[in-house]
C-alpha cells in the first residue's frame, strides 16, 4: 500500500505545450515519418493526425499514465526517455522497458477493448512526448486498409521482441539472464564486440532483470574482474562476445 501511494503522489499532471501546434521541428518529423506506424501514411493524413494530438513536456519521476487507467492516447517520444513498469501483488515495481526517442508506446491501445494501460509510464529525465488520439488513428486504419497492414507488420515485429525478452526471462540463473541481456545491447549481437550503453539506471536494470541491486552489481563486478567487460559509470565495454556467452552455457 505504501509504494502504491508513493506512485500516486509522483502522479502530477504533465505540462501542455505548444496546444493546437503541429510537431513543426524537422528532427522530430522525420523521426515521426520514419516510424513502422507513421511512415505509410500519406502527407494529408500525417498533417491531420499531427494536428489532433498534442505535445506533452513530463519532468524527472514524473508519470504520464497509470496502471489500468483509460486509454485514449499512445505516444511517440521525441526527446528524453521514459520507464514502462507495473506494480506487483506486494506492491513493487517491475520495470518492463526503457522507452527512447522515436519510439512509440501504448500503441496497442488501438485494438484493445476496452482500452486500459496495462502500466504504468514515468519520466526517467526531463522528455517530451507526442500524445496521439487513438479515436484519430483507428479512423485512419478503418479507411485505409493498406495503414492496417502496417500497423499489424509493427505489432508482429513488437510480438517477436516480447518474445525474445520472455525467453530471457525464463532463464534461472541471474548470471546468465545479464550476459543475454548485455549481449542483446549489442549492435551486431555476439558477432562483434563494442561499446554498449545501458538504458536505465542499474537498480532498474536489475528490476528489468527479476533480480536484486546487490546481485547485479556482484554480478558486474565478477565479470569485470574475469575481463569479460569493462565499466565506466552506465556504459559497458565488451571486447569479445563469445567469451562472454561461453560462460554462460
Amino acid at each position: 500500500m505504501a509504494m502504491t501511494q508513493a506512485v500516486e503522489q509522483r502522479y502530477t499532471k504533465p505540462v501542455l505545450v505548444a496546444i493546437n501546434k503541429p510537431l513543426d521541428e524537422e528532427d522530430s518529423l522525420q523521426a515521426l515519418r520514419s516510424h513502422a506506424m507513421f511512415r505509410s501514411l500519406r502527407p494529408k493524413d500525417l498533417d491531420s493526425l499531427i494536428q489532433q494530438s498534442r505535445r506533452l513536456r513530463l519532468g524527472h519521476h514524473q508519470l504520464l499514465y497509470r496502471q489500468d487507467m483509460p486509454a485514449h492516447h499512445f505516444f511517440f517520444v521525441i526527446s528524453g526517455r521514459l520507464r514502462l513498469y507495473r506494480l506487483d501483488s506486494s506492491g513493487v515495481d517491475r520495470t518492463l522497458d526503457s522507452i527512447a526517442p522515436g519510439d512509440c508506446f501504448a500503441e496497442v491501445m488501438i485494438y484493445a477493448d476496452p482500452p486500459r494501460y496495462a502500466c504504468y509510464a514515468e519520466a526517467l529525465k526531463s522528455s517530451e512526448v507526442l500524445m496521439i488520439p487513438v479515436k484519430a488513428y483507428r479512423d485512419l486504419l478503418d479507411h485505409n486498409p493498406e495503414y492496417a497492414q502496417a500497423a499489424l507488420s509493427h505489432y508482429a515485429k513488437r510480438a517477436v521482441t516480447r518474445f525474445h525478452d520472455l525467453e530471457i526471462m525464463t532463464v534461472q540463473n541471474a548470471r546468465d539472464r545479464l550476459i543475454r541481456y548485455l549481449i542483446d545491447l549489442l549492435p551486431n549481437g555476439a558477432e562483434e564486440g563494442g561499446e554498449v550503453e545501458l538504458p536505465l539506471p542499474k537498480c532498474l536494470v536489475a528490476s528489468r532483470l527479476a533480480m536484486q541491486p546487490e546481485t547485479f552489481s556482484r554480478i558486474l563486478a565478477d565479470l569485470k574482474s574475469n575481463g569479460l567487460i569493462r565499466v565506466n559509470r552506465s556504459r559497458l565495454l565488451i571486447s569479445d562476445p563469445q567469451r562472454l556467452i561461453a560462460i554462460s552455457q
